[in-house]
């Protein structure tokens, strides 16, 4: 895989006339900044007295929290969390219940769910770092369709943890196929890499180059989509959802079928016609002229007349049935062949 690499395309001039170097022009032109220590405490000195904290509480607090990432090496995100969690009680229950079950946790906070209104009633950096808090978690656990809601709408600009938001976030897009929404949100965390952990910049580079030349109906989506079914399974999710995901593969691989198909029957029509046509020579020399020319369809996958009678796809026996998927999945990576057996099951089935 090809790791994109961001470029300018002038050298930036700082204030002073001395050509600034790459990485202060990303940072000009990011929309996002990292917050700094003190920072941190700043807003969350600020939020404790937006809660109403005694002066004497908002002091120790900082200090715990400046003491937790300066000499511990905490994470601000957990430690600011931490600290919220263990002064205001909506924010304790809620983060007792995100350890004791992330799901219930993140469908507690939903609009219609028992949380929503005390996690809104929160000032705006506490309830941003607990929905940036709880979407990593989610994440991380690969809980993409629980954690996009709780994060989806937090803005980058004004939170408290810009990077960790757009690399979380950018994930569940990616995962779940929103190939616009995770390239806007990944190449938005790449325009400050130093403000940002190296892991996240480099991941986010990978997944770019990754999901930027994913095409609708491709082999590429049906592979991500089987992909995303294997995890939904393997989180035991063997739901209706998963059923129509399922049948969604299906239909894909569907079309394709029957565009293979229609290429063979063109393909077919144009070697008898070249055949009638030609005085002398050898029959079937127009299929061998087109293979020549290299077509990607080879040999063996022109005179296949009872594959094409429709219904006959789900009855073929079962060393025909096998030749059709070993000539429609030759060129295809090996994985592919058990969706294809699928649509060859599920077919034998309807018509049975």
């Amino acid at each position: 895989m090809i790791i994109g690499f961001l470029t300018l395309a002038a050298v930036a001039v700082g204030p002073i006339g001395t050509p600034a170097t790459a990485s202060d022009a990303l940072k000009k032109q990011s929309t996002w900044q990292t917050l700094s220590a003190d920072q941190w405490a700043t807003r969350l000195r600020s939020d404790l007295d937006s809660l109403g904290v005694s002066p004497d509480v908002i002091d120790q607090a900082s200090d715990q929290f400046l003491h937790a990432v300066q000499t511990e090496d905490v994470d601000p995100l957990d430690a600011f969390v931490e600290l919220a969690a263990g002064i205001d009680r909506s924010m304790a229950d809620l983060v007792d219940l995100s350890r004791q079950d992330l799901t219930a946790a993140a469908g507690s906070i939903d609009p219609s769910g028992p949380n929503y209104a005390a996690l809104n009633s929160l000032p705006e950096s506490t309830r941003d770092a607990v929905r940036i808090w709880m979407g990593r978690e989610l994440t991380q656990q690969r809980l993409y369709d629980e954690a996009l809601p709780v994060i989806a709408e937090v803005d980058a600009i004004s939170s408290v943890a810009p990077a960790s938001l757009l690399f979380y976030r950018g994930v569940c897009y990616h995962a779940l196929l929103m190939k616009t929404e995770a390239l806007a949100d990944l190449r938005r965390l790449m325009e400050n890499p130093d403000d940002a952990p190296q892991r996240f910049v480099k991941t986010a580079q990978l997944m770019v180059a990754d999901i930027r030349p994913m095409k609708p109906d491709s082999l590429d989506e049906i592979s991500r989509m089987m992909t995303d079914v294997q995890r939904r399974l393997d989180l035991g999710r063997a739901n209706e959802e998963v059923e129509q995901r399922e049948q969604q593969i299906i239909d894909k691989l569907t079309k394709m079928i029957d565009k293979i198909e229609e290429q063979q029957q063109q393909q077919q029509q144009a070697a008898s016609a070249g055949s009638s046509g030609s005085s002398g020579g050898k029959p079937g020399g127009g299929m061998a002229d087109s293979m020549a020319d290299g077509n990607p369809l080879g040999k063996g996958d022109v005179d296949r007349k009872d594959v094409d009678q429709g219904p006959a796809w789900g009855n073929l026996p079962p060393a025909e049935r096998h030749e059709a998927i070993q000539q429609i999945s030759r060129d295809l990576p090996t994985h592919y062949r058990d969706a294809i057996e699928a649509y060859f099951r599920k077919m034998a089935t309807d018509q049975g």
